[in-house]
């Protein structure tokens, strides 16, 4: 039985984690990889993706890095010319750079406006703009397009605790983009989603919203983010690597410009 992705290469950024663990990143390389995919790792910073590479070499799998900045339109160029030259193609892209800053408009500086922004929706569209050449050209060859998976953030489409306007206008600008770009590119069987994660239980949390939050207190910080929860534990970044794999592989062949939410249950919750 052959896995489903099999024979296909998936570029996926931010692949990587700040931590031990399954980060988003870290965890759809690893499930792609299981469902024989070839793997185009790239993050910012090489540490972070030892275990991510290591992981997927214990399966047997294929995996190759490279380290770039995604909000770089050289960098992103570089990327994508390098997967294209080692694979020769891209089936899957997964879009997953990005990062929370707190604050509204009036106390959030410009800087961090700009440089979130640039790390959660600028990213996504420079990649776009470099792998979507590459996916048509597939078309026109094979038939075959590709499917890009963009990864977005129940912030983008309710408030989720917190003030951070920047976070959330760019999320759901994630979202709107996916949107867009999959009606536009429909004809040439290049397909784009968005996985909307909710409250998850990743390295990040640990290594870096309970320092920003709960003064370090990860107990804490993981009890205010499952009381948001309706489902009795918090999922991680294998709930978004299933979600992804879905919309990677020929069994969501008829779905595009639309959202997987992975939350628990949470954006319907009131109050």
């Amino acid at each position: 039985m052959t896995g489903r992705l099999e024979g296909r290469v998936a570029l996926i950024s931010g692949a990587g984690s700040v931590g031990p663990g399954w980060g988003n990143g870290r965890a759809m390389a690893v499930r792609f990889a299981e469902e024989g995919a070839r793997i185009f790792a790239v993050d910012r910073e090489p540490e972070r993706l030892v275990e991510t590479v290591s992981r997927i070499e214990a399966l047997g799998g294929e995996v190759v890095t490279q380290i770039a900045d995604v909000i770089d339109s050289v960098a992103v160029a570089g990327m994508v010319a390098a997967c294209v030259k080692r694979f020769g193609r891209i089936d899957v892209l997964v879009n997953n750079v990005g990062g929370s800053a707190s604050g509204g408009p009036v106390e959030m500086s410009e800087d961090v406006w700009d440089a979130q922004v640039d790390s959660n929706l600028k990213s996504v569209f420079l990649a776009c703009k470099h792998v979507l050449p590459v996916m048509e050209r597939q078309f026109e060859a094979d038939g075959r397009g590709g499917s890009i998976i963009n990864i977005a953030s129940a912030s983008g489409i309710r408030w989720t605790g917190s003030a951070q306007v920047a976070y959330a206008a760019t999320k759901a600008g994630v979202i709107q983009l996916s949107r867009v770009v999959a009606v536009q590119y429909a004809g040439k069987n290049i397909r784009v989603n968005s996985v909307v994660p909710g409250q998850l239980h990743t390295p990040m949390v640990e290594y870096r919203l309970a320092g920003q939050r709960t003064g370090g207190d990860v107990s804490k910080i993981l009890e205010q983010r499952q009381s948001r929860i309706p489902l009795p534990f918090m999922g991680d970044g294998r709930d978004t690597a299933n979600a992804a794999l879905f919309l990677a592989s020929d069994e969501a062949r008829f779905v595009t410009g639309t959202e997987i939410v992975v939350d628990g249950g949470m954006t319907v919750k009131s109050g």
